[in-house]
């Protein structure tokens, strides 16, 4: 069920110090690491963006290794497997989840501590496996060339995962998802549209998973006004120059990229996107967006689900000691298992 409250009668929200203290030292790094030329400062922000390896050996009841599918472009992915599942003979197939990690299109990677977090968490308790995708980054690489990352590798995986060595036979192909958060939600929805045009022989998407999802406009929303000091993670500052840094040159924030559904929108009347489910935070400045792409989605008669955490900030499922992490880890599998049961 989702988190209740009424985060309006609140200052800010109920955070450990802790917490408050890294997502206040991530963002510093990011708004100094973003230059007024519209460059990225990698090196500097590499300081706070710990990376991990893969674990061929079991990890919290997970493995992991990495397939490169383009070195020239660094397009690789994480294979996540669960092997407390696998190892059963209850189950004998798992679902399969197409992870977009977030950053705003701009930082972060497949193999950053964070996410392969995340992903191992994923994996294990959904279960499922799971492949994180590491896709090109803006400003180096902008629009679409994350879009395309993502198309790409889902026709790896419906024409070419059968070379992997690591890839486990339990994952069931009919039963894909695409997911990811931020500004990987964003791109999870873009890649299922563009599925359309796909003729994919072994894979089946059935659900789109848009965590606190990255969209935007020229527009400024109440809650982007009213919440921009609370979460500085996604402060209209920082969101600004990233929408910049990755949209084509000339843009404005009502792009389609952006704004699904604004003057500019790309008409999905005709185009089949499967279930999607939209995860929104009381304390994100992003929530009205959010909660536009699920009104829009409505309205074009695809199948959605709102989940709402009033009392969450943006990233809240990175962090183990808020409580809110576990829901949305039971709306994530209760999703996951309704959809698959429709397939």
């Amino acid at each position: 069920m989702p988190d209740s409250g009424n985060p309006e009668a609140k200052a800010s929200p109920n955070l450990p110090w802790t917490t408050r203290l890294l997502m206040s030292a991530v963002a510093f790094a990011v708004d100094v690491s973003c230059r007024p030329n519209m460059t990225f400062n990698r090196r500097l922000f590499n300081l706070v963006d710990r990376k991990c390896s893969a674990s061929s050996q079991p990890k919290n009841g997970v493995k992991s290794s990495d397939i490169v599918i383009d070195s020239g472009r660094n397009l690789w992915f994480r294979l996540y497997t669960p092997t407390n599942v696998t190892e059963t003979s209850t189950t004998s197939s798992l679902p399969v989840i197409v992870y977009f990690h977030g950053g705003g299109f701009v930082l972060l990677a497949a193999n950053s501590k964070r996410f392969d977090d995340h992903c191992r968490r994923l994996a294990k308790e959904i279960p499922a496996v799971v492949i994180s995708v590491n896709y090109r980054l803006a400003p180096e690489n902008r629009y679409p060339s994350q879009y395309d990352d993502g198309i790409d590798v889902l026709k790896f995986i419906d024409s070419k995962i059968s070379t992997v060595e690591d890839f486990p036979d339990c994952a069931d192909l009919k039963r894909c998802f695409v997911a990811g958060d931020s500004a990987g939600g964003n791109l999870a929805h873009n890649v299922a549209v563009r599925a359309n045009e796909c003729s994919f022989s072994n894979l089946k998407l059935i659900g789109v998973i848009a965590i606190q999802p990255f969209f935007g406009g020229e527009e400024r929303t109440q809650s982007e006004e009213d919440l921009n000091d609370i979460t500085p993670l996604v402060s209209l500052k920082l969101t600004d120059w990233m929408w910049k840094a990755f949209l084509p040159e000339g843009s404005d924030r009502d792009h389609p990229a952006a704004n699904t559904f604004g003057k500019n929108a790309i008409d999905i009347s005709g185009v089949d996107i499967p279930a999607t489910m939209v995860i929104v935070g009381g304390f994100d400045p992003l929530k009205v967006w959010q909660k536009r792409h699920y009104e829009g989605l409505k309205r074009h008669g695809k199948e959605a689900y709102l989940i709402e955490y009033p009392n969450v900030v943006h990233g809240f499922y990175f962090f183990p000691e808020l409580h809110q992490g576990s829901l949305f880890i039971d709306n994530v599998r209760n999703f996951v298992q309704d959809q698959s049961a429709k397939s």
